[in-house]
């Protein structure tokens, strides 16, 4: 696309999952790019972060008569569209245009627990959408998950038109001191670090039971909980029983400048959600401080993300065996486990950071004007089959 087209970015908040690639947009495209936030600012969506909606290429539907209007009025005539969160009246509002321009839904699956998704009145109403008022139009899916290709083949929706993409998270300011700090820990006591709400598809009690493990086997180590939940008082229950009070420690729920801190401070991260699992922004902010992620297979992210034994680990998922195997050979093969750190990191600075993002969807669509095949072969933008 060129400077003198319009792209617009449609989602709920412009938050710090949102906010580095709408960045991203506006430095190579300045006035020629916008970010609808359609709905009111809500702490608890903000999960930790900043409120972005005073950026200058902001407009805030949810304001008032005149921002809506305005935001309706750029689902209608700009040239290019991204629709994100809560924002299906402005993609049908655009459908409705007799030369409805080049739009692109951003999601994550839409059957996370299997075919009872088809219950959901969210998904029914998506899937009589794309069928009435998208399946003709120039409407493509930015498919924010490795198994959203699948759920689309099944539900006979998108068929050809899907693309990778995810969550860009920003990188830290100086990568290099990140690097090089990761490659003086090798020697110190192995850090492992599990963050993320205490709910049971998250599964805070794999880490305690792979730390049971691991201590019956000899090694020395700590685990590092971040979060706060209805499974933390079992989670710490289990930990007392397990009698691992000198291996695991509980931080509670931190600011996420604070988690980050925290992340550049250790050498392993563990993912252990299951499927309900859409993406996933701890694991690029992992990996982007230099950890060894470890992931579940299930994980939306994580096969997009993750190349095993080479940038991560991936284990089967829910299952404490395949877990602690992953983090034993970690543990057992300290420079391999540095190598994996900076692979993790340069993938993120060169594959799945925002400004690349940016700089793929920008030849995507691109290739799409220009009736091409796609030339973006890897990471966001490349096609999803």
């Amino acid at each position: 696309m060129s400077k003198n087209e319009k792209l617009v970015l449609f989602s709920n908040y412009l938050n710090h999952h949102q906010q580095p690639l709408a960045d991203a947009f506006y430095e190579l495209l300045g006035d020629s790019f916008a970010f609808v936030a359609t709905m009111p600012v809500d702490d608890l969506e903000l999960k930790g972060g900043k409120d972005y909606s005073s950026r200058e290429y902001c407009v805030v539907a949810a304001k008032d008569c005149t921002s809506k209007a305005l935001a309706m009025n750029l689902a209608r005539t700009s040239e290019i569209c991204i629709f994100g969160a809560q924002s299906l009246d402005y993609a049908i509002e655009r459908a409705k245009q007799p030369n409805c321009g080049l739009s692109f839904e951003f999601g994550e699956r839409w059957l996370k627990r299997g075919w009872i998704n088809v219950l959901s009145p969210h998904l029914v109403k998506w899937w009589f959408c794309y069928q009435k008022y998208f399946r003709d139009k120039p409407f493509y899916k930015l498919n924010a998950s490795a198994f959203a290709v699948i759920d689309h083949y099944k539900l006979h929706t998108y068929g050809g038109r899907c693309y990778k993409w995810g969550y860009f998270t920003a990188l830290p300011e100086i990568m290099d001191a990140v690097k090089s700090k990761k490659k003086n820990t090798i020697q110190k006591t192995p850090a492992i670090m599990w963050c993320a709400r205490f709910l049971k598809w998250k599964h805070p009690e794999l880490p305690v039971l792979m730390a049971e493990r691991l201590k019956q086997k000899g090694y020395n180590f700590t685990l590092d909980f971040y979060g706060s939940g209805d499974e933390e008082t079992p989670t710490r229950v289990l930990v007392q029983g397990k009698g691992l009070a000198d291996f695991v420690k509980f931080h509670g729920a931190l600011p996420n400048e604070k988690v980050l801190k925290a992340m550049n401070e250790h050498d392993i991260f563990l993912f252990t959600s299951d499927s309900n699992e859409g993406w996933g922004a701890v694991a690029n902010e992992s990996m982007s401080q230099g950890c060894a992620l470890v992931g579940s297979d299930a994980i939306g992210s994580v096969p997009f993300l993750l190349k095993h034994h080479e940038n991560g680990m991936i284990f089967k998922s829910c299952n404490v065996e395949s877990l602690t195997e992953q983090v034993e050979w970690l543990l057992n093969h300290p420079f391999e486990m540095n190598r994996i750190q900076q692979a993790a990191i340069e993938t993120m600075q060169n594959v799945w950071s925002p400004k690349q993002a940016a700089r793929n969807f920008l030849q995507l669509v691109n290739d799409l004007q220009n009736n091409k095949e796609c030339s973006v072969k890897d990471g966001p933008g490349s096609l999803d089959i």
